[in-house]
């Protein structure tokens, strides 16, 4: 049967990286739930690290790309209302300072990318490609406090619950605990979110939106998966049972 492990950050990538079959990264606000948005709209996603525009520009230029917005008013951006209307069949280069960081720590191991819009698609993509033995960790981003260490967030440990509830399987105390959490919180998940540290700042900022198009729980069939630097679809639609936004 297939083990699921949860961890933190990229020091959770590292202490996994020679055991895993596969990374799920968890970043619900906004980084997975932008790249869901992006999938929908039948776009794929390239993970850039976040920092100077100029060269994500260049960058974004030399692989056919545009450029995600450092500005989140702009379109397109990492907000994901930015991407409602987003072109099918964009290349979107998309700088994060989280999951975009975490998405280029894995190295050869197969790597998707989950929110709360489309665990239930995730959990099934990873499941088959783990196998039936297979090893799944399941990656929470967190956020950052202003001297660089970590600060855990709420919606990426119940994010990953999510994930980890829909894959079954055995999974470590850690990963026990997110998916009881989740189930905890199910009732109640909205409120939570948006009152968190960082559902506030998003709406202190004017993007209240994007805290409700992310509560779309379970809205998306796309299963990102990241091959050869870039996250496209690898869900088999007919596979799955997923709810009405």
């Amino acid at each position: 049967m297939v083990r699921v492990v949860c961890e933190w950050d990229l020091a959770g990538i590292e202490a996994w990286k020679e055991r895993a079959d596969v990374f799920v990264i968890v970043d619900v606000l906004s980084f997975s739930t932008s790249v869901s948005v992006a999938l929908d709209r039948g776009a794929t996603v390239i993970p850039f690290p976040y920092g100077d525009a100029a060269a994500a520009e260049r960058a974004a230029a030399s692989l056919g790309a545009v450029a995600a917005s450092k500005d989140r008013t702009r379109s397109p951006s990492l907000s994901p209302s930015s991407l409602r209307d987003l072109p099918a069949n964009t290349r979107l280069l998309l700088p994060s300072p989280n999951g975009s960081r975490l998405s280029l720590a894995t190295g050869s191991t197969p790597t998707f990318c989950a929110s709360l819009r489309n665990a239930q698609a995730t959990a099934a993509a990873a499941r088959r490609t783990a196998g039936a033995e297979g090893v799944i960790a399941v990656i929470p981003a967190g956020e950052r406090w202003g001297d660089g260490s970590l600060r855990p967030a709420l919606e990426d440990w119940l994010g990953a619950g999510a994930v980890i509830a829909a894959l079954g399987g055995i999974p470590n105390a850690e990963a026990d605990l997110a998916a009881s959490a989740f189930a905890r919180a199910l009732k109640r998940l909205g409120d939570m979110i948006r009152t968190s540290r960082s559902g506030l700042e998003l709406s202190e900022r004017g993007f209240a939106a994007d805290l409700d198009i992310a509560l779309e729980i379970d809205s998306s069939r796309t299963a990102p998966r990241l091959v050869d630097g870039q996250y496209s679809n690898d869900a088999h639609p007919e596979n799955l049972v997923v709810k009405a936004p």
